[in-house]
């Protein structure tokens, strides 16, 4: 069996290439397929270690792969790279000080996720190289998790259904490994189109496009009574037709997200959010347009993989903080609320609430250093993803690893200043070793990967119903 010791040894001797890598992730914070000076360091890296290189995955600019190896098993390890709009943040700082006013900034800590997944693929690549293993590893450079749903558009074209698996990790405040299912969602763009005319003068020569906009929403309000527990819906209003009072605005333009608990149950609930655009414009004689932005499917879960990462999760050492970065963490922790339990659970699972307490001192330690329990389970997640697209294709599975102190709040500025910290770099170094051990154990041991098709062939028997149109393509920004 493969020394897991050696692994680790090889994410060690990489650190220092990972955390620059990560570091300049961070700086670019580049948004959804504008990934591309992110694209370039990766594919700097994947070369210089000796890694096959595939650029413009599915004809997206900033989607790539690098593979090492050959025959199977084919093992995918996941990455990501964007950054959110508005969350620009000095890195540092235990206070909001945005570095570009209106800026963006890594709120998600993709800059970590991206450098531990290719960590753990180069220390597969130099095990494979060493004749250690066998088999073929690939990283895949996943652009536009946040706001274009990109491994969903790379699904849909058929990647990833190669690999007998895939594995990856999300940056968080506690370790642990993520079961159960997330909801499926589709991003729809309405755009209403009128008559300008001036509000005073001539206002009944006038169409508002505003005024369908608003009726659409408050027609969607109504909706709510009538969905099912698992669906919600959101919307922003992208144009709303201008400054100016004194116009009868001609267009106004509104973004929907529609989530179900399946791909099936989200498009019937999409054909009822669009017949409420459809009547706002008959209400208001103006028109309608509708233009889907990106989709993601629910997640399978693969209890067998789950297992692989857990057991690699307890195994790899967990860090140990310096004084000072618990100081740090501390004084972070003052800028938000403290007052629930770190890890922000909401379920009413009562022994995993004792369980966070009591190795957290009833909260007071400021980074989590334990592992929760891992109970596989059919739990549902609101929030959606597209790694879900992913888990329709193979079976997959992921977790998380602390990179910031207990209980921060996802897509903060408080995720961006501690995202170059050493805090952050432990995490990332953590990552990559349990995904390493986890990809040896499953190039070492066949009846893993069987388990784990088995599982995946029962409950994906109904197949992916891929939640965009093969129109759609993918949408910059």
């Amino acid at each position: 069996m493969m020394n897991k010791t050696e692994l680790y040894q090889s994410v060690e001797e990489k650190a220092s290439v990972l955390t620059e890598l990560s570091d300049k992730i961070w700086s670019y914070a580049e948004l959804s397929m504008l990934e591309y000076k992110s694209t370039a360091a990766y594919l700097e890296v994947l070369r210089a270690e000796g890694f096959t290189v595939q650029e413009n995955l599915c004809g997206i600019p900033t989607a790539f792969s690098g593979s090492y190896g050959s025959g199977r098993p084919i093992i995918g390890i996941l990455g990501e790279y964007d950054a959110l709009s508005g969350l620009s943040q000095e890195a540092g700082a235990v206070e909001h000080k945005p570095l570009t006013e209106g800026g963006c900034g890594q709120g998600c800590g993709h800059n970590l996720l991206g450098a531990a997944s290719l960590g753990a693929a180069i220390a597969i690549k130099e095990a494979i190289q060493a004749g250690k293993l066998q088999g073929t590893v690939v990283f895949y450079g996943c652009p536009g998790e946040e706001g274009c749903a990109g491994k969903t558009f790379m699904a849909r074209d058929g990647m990833f259904r190669e690999l007998d698996a895939a594995i990856t990790w999300h940056p968080g405040d506690v370790n642990e490994v993520a079961t159960g299912s997330n909801a499926a969602s589709i991003q729809v763009e309405y755009t209403f189109s009128g008559i300008a005319a001036h509000a005073a003068g001539n206002p009944w020569t006038g169409r508002s496009a505003l005024d369908a906009a608003e009726l659409m929403n408050m027609g969607v309000q109504f909706l709510r009574e009538h969905m099912q527990p698992k669906e919600s819906v959101h919307y922003s209003f992208a144009d709303a037709g201008g400054l100016s009072p004194n116009v009868v605005q001609p267009t106004a333009k509104l973004i929907y997200m529609v989530r179900g608990e399946t791909v099936q149950k989200a498009k019937a609930l999409l054909r009822r959010v669009d017949n409420i655009a459809k009547g706002a414009a008959l209400m208001t004689d103006t028109t309608v347009t509708s233009r889907q932005i990106d989709g993601t499917a629910s997640t399978v879960s693969n209890h067998v993989l789950e297992e692989v990462l857990y057991q690699n999760l307890c195994a790899a050492p967990l860090p140990e903080y310096t004084e000072d970065e618990i100081r740090f963490a501390k004084q972070l922790r003052a800028t938000f609320d403290t007052s629930k339990l770190p890890g922000h659970r909401t379920d009413e699972d009562l022994g995993v609430r004792a369980f966070v307490a009591e190795k957290t001192q009833n909260g007071t330690l400021p980074l989590n250093r334990f592992v929760m329990p891992y109970a596989p389970s059919c739990t549902f997640s609101p929030g959606s993803t597209d790694v879900g697209d992913v888990s329709w294709l193979t079976p997959t599975a992921q977790f998380n690893a602390v990179t910031c102190p207990s209980g921060t709040p996802g897509h903060s500025w408080q995720i961006v200043t501690v995202g170059k910290s050493s805090i952050a770099y432990k995490g990332l170094t953590l990552a990559a070793k349990v995904l390493a051990g986890a990809c040896a154990d499953l190039m070492e041991n066949p009846t893993l990967l069987a388990k784990a098709r088995e599982e995946f062939t029962l409950a994906t028997a109904e197949g992916y119903d891929c939640p965009i149109g093969k129109d759609v393509t993918p949408t910059a920004g």
